[in-house]
């Protein structure tokens, strides 16, 4: 390789380069568990800015998570959701707003018709900031008289995120009528219309 190669060559990796750099600042991460994961996707797919939703498990100790050890208890691990997506079009504060109403914050044995550890309510901040918002959101939320002892949803540090298995990704796409008859069943509209009227999160 003479001279004028290596100019280009190294020209062209540090093009990439810059160009890998400033993808990975377009997208960010966050998590949160907010019971049933099939019922979390639907709010942020349809959220202008997010890139992906992937439902999963995170919190516990126990590595290479999955739905049977995970449902049967004693992994430490929460029904999760990683929420890809692009901080110039949707910030982590909006992302916050989205979670609060979508679950139930005074259930401190699960969410709705599922009770469990692993279908507790949590946020996973990976940084100051994060936890910070989660914090300020968490208070403002708290019912009047009641503060934030009221709210039993936790905030966590983020931990390793195990996907969950293919057939539960998107679930409400790919079994529309099955996914609606257990949201209807599991009572979740109904008592996230009790809690946020019409700023109920969406189906």
């Amino acid at each position: 390789m003479n001279y004028r190669q290596l100019v280009c060559l190294t020209v062209f990796l540090l093009a990439a380069m810059t160009v890998s750099a400033e993808e990975k600042k377009k997208t960010e991460t966050a998590v949160f568990a907010g019971g049933c994961f099939w019922c979390m996707e639907p709010p942020y797919d349809a959220l202008d800015g997010v890139i992906s939703t992937t439902s999963g498990y995170t919190g516990g100790s126990k590595k290479d998570a999955d739905y049977r050890k995970v449902s049967a208890g004693g992994t430490g691990h929460f029904e999760a959701l990683e929420v890809k997506y692009d901080p110039s079009k949707v910030s982590y504060a909006e992302l916050l707003e989205v979670f609060w109403h979508n679950i139930d914050p005074l259930d401190g044995r699960g969410q709705f018709c599922d009770k469990g550890s692993q279908y507790l309510s949590a946020i996973f901040p990976s940084n100051d900031e994060e936890r910070a918002l989660a914090e300020a959101s968490k208070a403002a939320v708290a019912p009047a008289g009641g503060g934030t002892d009221a709210i039993k949803t936790q905030i966590l540090a983020a931990s390793a995120f195990y996907p969950a298995e293919d057939y539960h990704q998107d679930y409400y796409q790919k079994n529309p009528v099955r996914y609606k008859f257990y949201r209807w069943n599991c009572g979740r509209d109904q008592r996230l219309k009790q809690l946020w009227g019409d700023d109920a999160g969406g189906h």
